[in-house]
């Protein structure tokens, strides 16, 4: 299967089809907008490809959007923290 094949595959899969796009771009990440980030994780924690969707949005720098159950801050820290693991090499 291709990369984009595979790409292809979990997006079909993805809870969120159903659903409204509008919930997981919310306006900011305050006052009504928490509600509607809520309600987006609650569809992501649902989710077979939610890590897929995750990868996919850390990987691409998504900067907007509730993406694998992530928010854009989260997904900052996610990518600082993978940064800073140390890379195992087989001796």
């Amino acid at each position: 299967m291709t990369a984009v094949s595979y790409q292809a595959e979990w997006r079909r899969r993805a809870a969120c089809r159903s659903a409204d796009p509008d919930l997981f771009f919310p306006v900011s990440a305050a006052g009504p907008s928490v509600a509607e980030i809520a309600g987006a994780k609650r569809v992501c924690a649902r989710c077979e490809v939610r890590h897929e969707c995750r990868d996919f949005a850390l990987a691409t720098r998504q900067q907007y959007g509730v993406w694998g159950g992530t928010t854009p801050e989260e997904r900052q820290l996610l990518a600082r923290h993978r940064a800073q693991e140390p890379v195992w090499v087989a001796p």
